[in-house]
Protein backbone atom coordinates (compact mmCIF):
# COMPACT_ATOMS: atom_id res chain seq x y z
CA UNK A 1 0.00 0.00 0.00
CA UNK A 2 3.19 2.37 0.81
CA UNK A 3 4.15 1.31 -2.12
CA UNK A 4 1.28 2.35 -4.23
CA UNK A 5 0.78 5.29 -2.51
CA UNK A 6 4.41 6.59 -3.10
CA UNK A 7 3.91 6.17 -7.01
CA UNK A 8 0.64 7.81 -7.01
CA UNK A 9 2.84 10.70 -5.34
CA UNK A 10 5.59 10.56 -7.62
CA UNK A 11 2.77 11.11 -10.86
CA UNK A 12 1.53 13.69 -8.55
CA UNK A 13 4.57 15.79 -8.23
CA UNK A 14 5.98 15.27 -11.99
CA UNK A 15 2.47 16.57 -13.13
CA UNK A 16 3.01 19.49 -11.26
CA UNK A 17 6.34 19.89 -12.23
CA UNK A 18 5.11 19.71 -15.84
CA UNK A 19 1.97 22.04 -15.06
CA UNK A 20 4.25 24.65 -14.00
CA UNK A 21 5.94 24.37 -17.21
CA UNK A 22 3.23 24.45 -19.42
CA UNK A 23 1.16 27.24 -17.65
CA UNK A 24 2.82 29.95 -19.60
CA UNK A 25 3.07 27.72 -22.37
CA UNK A 26 -0.51 27.44 -22.40
CA UNK A 27 -1.42 31.45 -22.34
CA UNK A 28 0.99 32.56 -25.22
CA UNK A 29 0.16 29.46 -27.53
CA UNK A 30 -3.85 29.95 -26.78
CA UNK A 31 -3.98 33.45 -27.08
CA UNK A 32 -1.37 34.43 -29.68
CA UNK A 33 -1.16 30.79 -31.51
CA UNK A 34 2.83 30.93 -31.53
CA UNK A 35 5.06 28.56 -31.19
CA UNK A 36 7.23 29.83 -28.81
CA UNK A 37 10.61 27.06 -28.86
CA UNK A 38 12.46 29.41 -26.28
CA UNK A 39 10.07 28.80 -23.59
CA UNK A 40 12.61 26.67 -22.57
CA UNK A 41 15.05 29.36 -22.68
CA UNK A 42 13.07 30.97 -19.98
CA UNK A 43 13.17 28.27 -17.76
CA UNK A 44 16.87 28.55 -17.79
CA UNK A 45 16.67 32.01 -16.77
CA UNK A 46 14.58 31.09 -14.02
CA UNK A 47 16.82 28.52 -13.21
CA UNK A 48 20.39 31.21 -13.20
CA UNK A 49 18.25 33.68 -11.10
CA UNK A 50 17.83 31.26 -8.63
CA UNK A 51 21.59 30.34 -8.32
CA UNK A 52 22.51 34.42 -8.57
CA UNK A 53 20.37 35.36 -5.58
CA UNK A 54 22.20 32.00 -4.00
CA UNK A 55 25.53 33.60 -4.70
CA UNK A 56 24.69 37.03 -3.58
CA UNK A 57 23.24 35.82 -0.45
CA UNK A 58 26.44 33.20 0.43
CA UNK A 59 28.27 36.63 -0.30
CA UNK A 60 26.34 39.95 1.09
CA UNK A 61 23.79 38.71 3.52
CA UNK A 62 24.34 36.49 7.07
CA UNK A 63 24.62 32.96 7.27
CA UNK A 64 21.22 33.12 9.28
CA UNK A 65 19.08 34.86 6.17
CA UNK A 66 19.96 32.32 3.90
CA UNK A 67 16.76 29.91 3.76
CA UNK A 68 15.29 33.49 2.57
CA UNK A 69 17.27 33.30 -0.69
CA UNK A 70 14.80 31.04 -2.36
CA UNK A 71 11.67 33.51 -1.60
CA UNK A 72 13.48 36.18 -2.81
CA UNK A 73 14.36 34.35 -6.13
CA UNK A 74 11.11 33.47 -7.29
CA UNK A 75 10.00 36.76 -7.61
CA UNK A 76 13.33 37.98 -8.79
CA UNK A 77 13.01 34.93 -11.65
CA UNK A 78 9.45 36.21 -12.38
CA UNK A 79 10.38 39.57 -12.67
CA UNK A 80 13.32 39.35 -14.95
CA UNK A 81 11.54 36.28 -17.64
CA UNK A 82 8.57 38.99 -17.62
CA UNK A 83 11.04 41.93 -18.46
CA UNK A 84 12.93 39.88 -21.61
CA UNK A 85 9.37 38.22 -22.57
CA UNK A 86 8.44 41.48 -22.90
CA UNK A 87 11.22 42.67 -24.79
CA UNK A 88 11.49 39.84 -26.95
CA UNK A 89 7.73 40.31 -27.71
CA UNK A 90 7.38 43.96 -29.00
CA UNK A 91 10.68 42.88 -30.77
CA UNK A 92 10.57 40.08 -32.23
CA UNK A 93 6.96 37.89 -31.81
CA UNK A 94 4.31 40.97 -32.79
CA UNK A 95 5.87 40.42 -36.28
CA UNK A 96 5.28 36.86 -36.34
CA UNK A 97 1.76 36.78 -35.18
CA UNK A 98 -0.30 33.85 -37.17
CA UNK A 99 2.45 32.57 -38.60
CA UNK A 100 3.43 29.85 -36.38
CA UNK A 101 6.04 28.08 -38.50
CA UNK A 102 7.96 31.17 -38.61
CA UNK A 103 7.64 32.14 -35.17
CA UNK A 104 8.70 28.43 -34.61
CA UNK A 105 12.00 29.27 -36.46
CA UNK A 106 12.40 32.09 -35.03
CA UNK A 107 12.17 31.34 -31.32
CA UNK A 108 14.05 28.21 -31.88
CA UNK A 109 17.50 30.59 -33.17
CA UNK A 110 16.66 32.78 -29.80
CA UNK A 111 16.68 29.91 -27.90
CA UNK A 112 19.86 28.83 -29.52
CA UNK A 113 21.29 32.66 -28.62
CA UNK A 114 19.83 32.61 -25.28
CA UNK A 115 21.67 29.27 -24.29
CA UNK A 116 24.72 31.00 -25.71
CA UNK A 117 24.40 33.90 -23.68
CA UNK A 118 23.92 31.64 -20.72
CA UNK A 119 27.15 29.96 -21.52
CA UNK A 120 29.25 33.06 -21.87
CA UNK A 121 27.89 34.04 -18.52
CA UNK A 122 27.71 31.14 -16.48
CA UNK A 123 30.04 28.59 -18.26
CA UNK A 124 29.07 25.47 -19.52
CA UNK A 125 29.10 22.96 -16.52
CA UNK A 126 26.17 22.06 -14.66
CA UNK A 127 26.26 24.40 -11.32
CA UNK A 128 24.53 22.79 -8.07
CA UNK A 129 21.54 25.17 -6.16
CA UNK A 130 21.41 24.52 -2.41
CA UNK A 131 17.78 24.15 -1.41
CA UNK A 132 17.28 26.43 2.21
CA UNK A 133 17.10 24.27 5.30
CA UNK A 134 13.42 24.06 5.48
CA UNK A 135 13.02 22.40 2.53
CA UNK A 136 15.27 19.79 3.75
CA UNK A 137 13.79 16.19 5.02
CA UNK A 138 10.49 14.89 4.59
CA UNK A 139 6.79 14.30 5.89
CA UNK A 140 6.96 10.71 7.70
CA UNK A 141 3.66 9.13 6.95
CA UNK A 142 4.45 5.80 7.85
CA UNK A 143 7.76 4.11 8.52
CA UNK A 144 8.08 3.38 4.49
CA UNK A 145 6.67 6.25 3.35
CA UNK A 146 8.39 9.76 3.54
CA UNK A 147 7.33 12.63 1.31
CA UNK A 148 10.14 14.84 0.35
CA UNK A 149 9.57 18.37 1.59
CA UNK A 150 10.78 19.65 -1.66
CA UNK A 151 8.28 18.00 -3.90
CA UNK A 152 5.85 18.82 -1.54
CA UNK A 153 6.49 22.52 -1.70
CA UNK A 154 6.38 22.40 -5.37
CA UNK A 155 2.69 21.26 -5.90
CA UNK A 156 1.98 23.82 -3.63
CA UNK A 157 4.14 26.39 -5.45
CA UNK A 158 1.47 24.44 -8.44
CA UNK A 159 -1.66 25.48 -6.73
CA UNK A 160 -0.74 28.90 -5.67
CA UNK A 161 0.24 29.52 -9.69
CA UNK A 162 -2.81 28.10 -10.64
CA UNK A 163 -5.48 30.17 -8.03
CA UNK A 164 -3.60 33.62 -8.87
CA UNK A 165 -4.08 32.59 -12.90
CA UNK A 166 -7.52 31.37 -11.96
CA UNK A 167 -8.73 35.07 -10.22
CA UNK A 168 -6.64 37.21 -13.09
CA UNK A 169 -7.90 35.43 -15.66
CA UNK A 170 -11.58 35.05 -14.21
CA UNK A 171 -12.35 38.03 -12.13
CA UNK A 172 -10.14 40.85 -13.37
CA UNK A 173 -10.78 43.15 -16.62
CA UNK A 174 -7.54 42.34 -17.91
CA UNK A 175 -8.31 38.58 -17.60
CA UNK A 176 -11.59 38.58 -19.00
CA UNK A 177 -10.07 40.96 -22.12
CA UNK A 178 -7.76 38.32 -22.72
CA UNK A 179 -10.77 35.40 -22.75
CA UNK A 180 -12.13 37.74 -25.20
CA UNK A 181 -9.21 38.07 -27.66
CA UNK A 182 -8.64 34.17 -27.02
CA UNK A 183 -12.29 33.42 -28.65
CA UNK A 184 -12.66 36.16 -31.11
CA UNK A 185 -9.57 38.40 -32.01
CA UNK A 186 -11.74 40.14 -34.51
CA UNK A 187 -14.54 40.89 -32.18
CA UNK A 188 -12.61 42.24 -29.36
CA UNK A 189 -10.86 44.79 -31.28
CA UNK A 190 -13.67 46.28 -32.64
CA UNK A 191 -15.17 46.63 -28.91
CA UNK A 192 -12.39 48.64 -28.26
CA UNK A 193 -9.20 46.02 -26.63
CA UNK A 194 -5.97 46.69 -27.49
CA UNK A 195 -5.25 43.59 -28.65
CA UNK A 196 -1.68 44.25 -29.09
CA UNK A 197 -1.14 45.18 -25.36
CA UNK A 198 -2.95 41.94 -24.68
CA UNK A 199 -0.58 40.32 -26.35
CA UNK A 200 2.06 41.75 -25.11
CA UNK A 201 0.84 41.19 -21.58
CA UNK A 202 0.40 37.68 -21.99
CA UNK A 203 3.54 36.75 -23.85
CA UNK A 204 5.32 38.46 -20.80
CA UNK A 205 3.26 36.65 -18.06
CA UNK A 206 3.71 33.79 -19.33
CA UNK A 207 7.44 33.98 -19.66
CA UNK A 208 7.85 35.04 -16.11
CA UNK A 209 5.78 31.84 -15.48
CA UNK A 210 7.98 29.71 -16.99
CA UNK A 211 10.50 31.79 -14.66
CA UNK A 212 8.86 30.55 -11.89
CA UNK A 213 9.34 27.18 -13.13
CA UNK A 214 13.11 27.18 -13.82
CA UNK A 215 13.70 28.41 -10.02
CA UNK A 216 11.72 25.61 -9.15
CA UNK A 217 13.60 22.82 -10.85
CA UNK A 218 16.48 24.18 -9.34
CA UNK A 219 15.23 21.94 -6.35
CA UNK A 220 15.94 18.97 -7.62
CA UNK A 221 18.74 19.09 -9.30
CA UNK A 222 21.81 20.84 -10.93
CA UNK A 223 21.24 23.04 -13.57
CA UNK A 224 22.89 24.10 -16.70
CA UNK A 225 22.05 25.67 -20.07
CA UNK A 226 20.29 23.14 -21.94
CA UNK A 227 18.00 22.86 -18.72
CA UNK A 228 14.77 24.20 -20.99
CA UNK A 229 15.33 21.81 -23.53
CA UNK A 230 14.40 18.35 -21.52
CA UNK A 231 11.10 20.38 -20.78
CA UNK A 232 9.77 21.66 -23.66
CA UNK A 233 8.69 18.83 -25.46
CA UNK A 234 6.16 17.47 -22.64
CA UNK A 235 5.30 21.22 -22.00
CA UNK A 236 3.56 21.12 -25.55
CA UNK A 237 2.23 18.05 -25.23
CA UNK A 238 0.93 18.86 -21.41
CA UNK A 239 -1.00 21.75 -23.92
CA UNK A 240 -2.51 20.23 -27.10
CA UNK A 241 -3.55 17.37 -24.98
CA UNK A 242 -5.34 19.89 -22.62
CA UNK A 243 -6.66 21.74 -25.00
CA UNK A 244 -5.71 25.39 -25.82
CA UNK A 245 -6.74 28.25 -23.57
CA UNK A 246 -8.72 26.55 -20.47
CA UNK A 247 -6.39 26.36 -17.34
CA UNK A 248 -8.44 22.96 -16.18
CA UNK A 249 -7.41 21.44 -19.56
CA UNK A 250 -3.48 22.05 -18.78
CA UNK A 251 -4.29 20.43 -15.12
CA UNK A 252 -5.81 17.80 -16.47
CA UNK A 253 -3.65 16.60 -19.06
CA UNK A 254 -0.66 17.50 -17.16
CA UNK A 255 -2.09 15.02 -14.35
CA UNK A 256 -2.53 12.59 -17.23
CA UNK A 257 0.77 12.67 -18.50
CA UNK A 258 2.50 12.78 -15.36
CA UNK A 259 1.10 9.92 -13.45
CA UNK A 260 0.88 7.70 -16.82
CA UNK A 261 4.29 8.11 -17.03
CA UNK A 262 5.35 7.50 -13.72
CA UNK A 263 3.32 4.54 -13.77
CA UNK A 264 4.49 3.06 -17.50
CA UNK A 265 8.20 3.81 -15.84
CA UNK A 266 7.57 1.26 -12.37
CA UNK A 267 6.26 -1.22 -14.63
CA UNK A 268 8.46 -1.35 -17.86
CA UNK A 269 11.53 1.27 -17.90
CA UNK A 270 11.74 5.47 -18.65
CA UNK A 271 12.52 4.70 -22.33
CA UNK A 272 9.52 2.40 -23.10
CA UNK A 273 7.17 4.34 -20.31
CA UNK A 274 7.80 7.61 -22.61
CA UNK A 275 6.95 6.29 -25.77
CA UNK A 276 3.85 4.45 -24.75
CA UNK A 277 2.32 7.57 -23.28
CA UNK A 278 3.32 9.57 -26.53
CA UNK A 279 1.83 6.68 -28.47
CA UNK A 280 -1.36 7.12 -25.99
CA UNK A 281 -1.35 11.12 -26.77
CA UNK A 282 -1.33 10.75 -30.83
CA UNK A 283 -4.21 7.76 -30.27
CA UNK A 284 -6.22 10.04 -28.31
CA UNK A 285 -5.43 13.22 -30.43
CA UNK A 286 -6.87 11.25 -33.18
CA UNK A 287 -10.30 10.38 -31.79
CA UNK A 288 -10.05 14.15 -30.04
CA UNK A 289 -8.29 16.60 -31.97
CA UNK A 290 -8.93 19.48 -30.15
CA UNK A 291 -7.59 18.15 -26.95
CA UNK A 292 -9.56 17.70 -23.29
CA UNK A 293 -11.16 20.86 -23.27
CA UNK A 294 -11.94 23.87 -25.98
CA UNK A 295 -13.06 27.04 -25.86
CA UNK A 296 -16.64 27.42 -26.77
CA UNK A 297 -17.44 30.37 -29.22
CA UNK A 298 -20.20 31.64 -31.13
CA UNK A 299 -17.55 32.84 -34.23
CA UNK A 300 -18.55 30.38 -37.41
CA UNK A 301 -15.05 29.40 -38.54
Amino acid sequence: MSLLFLQLFNGISLSSILLLIALGLAITFGLMNVINMAHGEFIMIGAYMAYTIQQLFQKFMPASAFGWYFVISLGVAFTVAFGIGWLLEATLIRFLYGRPLDSLLATWGVSLVLQQLARQIFGAPNVAVKAPEWLDGGWAITADLMLPYKRLFIIGLVIVCITVIYIYQYHTRGGRNMQAVMQNRSMASCLGISTRRVDAQAFAFGSGMAGIAGCALTLLGPIGPTIGTYYIVDAFMVVVLGGIGKIIGTVAGALGIGVLNTAFEYTTSATIGKVIVFTLIIAFLQWKPSGLVTIKSRALD
